[in-house]
């Protein structure tokens, strides 16, 4: 499993990563959601104006095994959702770090520190 160093963590198994543009973000879900979930079928990602509210449920990812939540990582707006995920939604267990669900900007950037670095994530995992 394999857990980066540049990159934040939710409690739910989300990283977050910033773009080049200020307070903008990717998020996708963790090396280790996508390998306990299986075989990702479908991505059911929050919609681009969508509000976002740290915690709360904001879309579905679901796999041969089972269905999980989307938490949002942060309080923010979603700006745009990863296309490609829609017709070949097993591109996140390929490539979990590469394979970004959603786009969005974050209300309050600052709020990135109340994420997990990746040492607190693996400590998280028991590890």
């Amino acid at each position: 499993m394999k857990i980066k160093d540049n990159l934040h963590y939710s409690a739910e198994h989300l990283w977050v990563a910033p773009t080049e543009q200020a307070g903008i973000f990717n998020a996708g879900i963790t090396d280790y959601a996508q390998d306990l979930l299986g075989d990702i079928v479908y991505v059911e990602a929050p919609q681009p104006g969508s509000e976002l509210k740290a915690g709360e449920a904001c879309g579905l990812v679901e796999s041969v095994k089972t269905g999980s939540d989307l938490h949002a990582p942060l309080d923010g707006v979603v700006l745009a959702i990863n296309a490609d995920l829609q017709g070949t939604p097993e591109l996140i267990n390929d490539k979990p770090y590469d394979a970004w669900i959603f786009q969005f900007r974050a209300h309050n950037a600052g709020d990135l520190d109340k994420l997990l670095d990746a040492a607190g994530y693996q400590a998280q995992l028991g590890e």
